[in-house]
């Protein structure tokens, strides 16, 4: 496990999640020859016949991109008069249910959506708020804001202040506003200071200085921070998510852990995400359901190839022995082959 984040030398100058255009390292690509209104009047079929064609479903909304999909959404509404959306919720049920709406939704409704989901009821689930803004870029940040505006006429960052508190609220803030420096040329002079400033606020001193930590992991470029890691290593003798999980603990540790996890390896990030959602008894059917489809036309090959060398079996095979039935068949067909 250990080995993942010990390579930090190699790090700087590798690809990031964070610029990966849709469609370079995803397993669903746009159908060839595509038809909306021919898959309208199939899927349409498939509702409305005795007893729903679940196959058909699967077969056509998974080997479509999103922005096919919101085709198909838009010929089915306008052959039915009704919406696919609320079609597939009033047929399927349960996980399968929540995948396939979550695959009919434009990738920043379902962020927003989710986050909804974190905040409403009794606790907020502080893992799914730390999950989508320490692995999404700017420009995904953006179009949740904009979406969760247009849903709610409110802002986003005012509601996420009545939910949370203290250093991590600050943190999810600053997050949550998608301000981070996107350029990508590295201060190596910089890097050197903010290892500094960072190894001063916590190794060196009695107490720790979160501030300081927020600061430099929420503002600071992807790239920047790569080289900052390296740095910190050199002053330190320990990788920075050491540091922080010896000097801090509760939800802010982890946050700040993983934006440490994410700018080494977003792939990393979900591979472990996925593994923990499907360790032990019982599976985080929501947090798996969120990643395979958030990051099936983005990274899933890559967050596959980390599976497979993290745990030293597949993605595919994990899936194969911890679900079953339609909702098992979908998230197979998201993830494509067997590794």
């Amino acid at each position: 496990m250990a080995s993942l984040w010990d390579d930090l030398d190699n790090l700087v100058n590798s690809p990031s999640s964070f610029s990966a255009k849709t469609g370079e390292r995803g397993t669903v690509k746009p159908k060839a020859n595509f038809d909306a209104g021919d898959d309208a009047v199939a899927l349409r079929k498939a509702i409305e016949g005795l007893g729903t064609k679940e196959k058909t479903l699967i077969d056509i909304l998974t080997h479509r991109s999103s922005a096919q999909r919101q085709l198909i959404c838009a010929a089915y509404q306008e052959a039915t008069g009704r919406t696919l959306l609320d079609d597939l919720k009033g047929d399927t049920g349960g996980d399968f249910e929540d995948l396939l709406v979550a695959l009919v939704t434009p990738p920043a409704a379902y962020d927003c959506h989710e986050v909804m989901r974190a905040m409403k009821g009794a606790g907020t689930k502080e893992d799914v708020l730390i999950e989508i803004f320490a692995s999404r870029s700017n420009e995904q940040i953006a179009a949740l804001n904009e979406v969760y505006l247009q849903e709610t006429e409110k802002k986003l960052t005012l509601d996420l202040k009545g939910e949370v508190s203290g250093d991590f609220c600050n943190a999810l803030l600053l997050l949550a506003e998608g301000k981070r420096d996107d350029s990508t040329t590295v201060d190596t002079e910089k890097a050197k200071e903010d290892a500094k400033t960072l190894y001063d606020a916590g190794e060196k001193k009695w107490g720790t200085d979160e501030s300081k930590f927020v600061d430099i992991l929420c503002h600071r470029s992807i790239p920047q921070l790569r080289q900052t890691l390296v740095e910190f290593r050199n002053i330190s003798g320990k990788t920075l998510q050491e540091s922080i999980e010896g000097e801090m603990s509760g939800e802010l540790e982890e946050l700040l852990v993983a934006i440490v996890k994410c700018v080494k390896s977003v792939p990393a990030y979900f591979a472990e995400r996925l593994y923990e959602s499907m360790k032990g008894c019982g599976t985080d059917e929501l947090t798996l359901n969120r990643i395979m489809v958030s990051r099936s036309e983005i990274d899933l090959l890559d967050i596959r190839a980390e599976f497979k060398k993290l745990y030293e079996y597949s993605l595919h095979s994990a899936i194969e022995s911890d679900l079953g039935g339609d909702h098992g068949d979908c998230v197979k067909a998201i993830c494509g082959g067997e590794d």
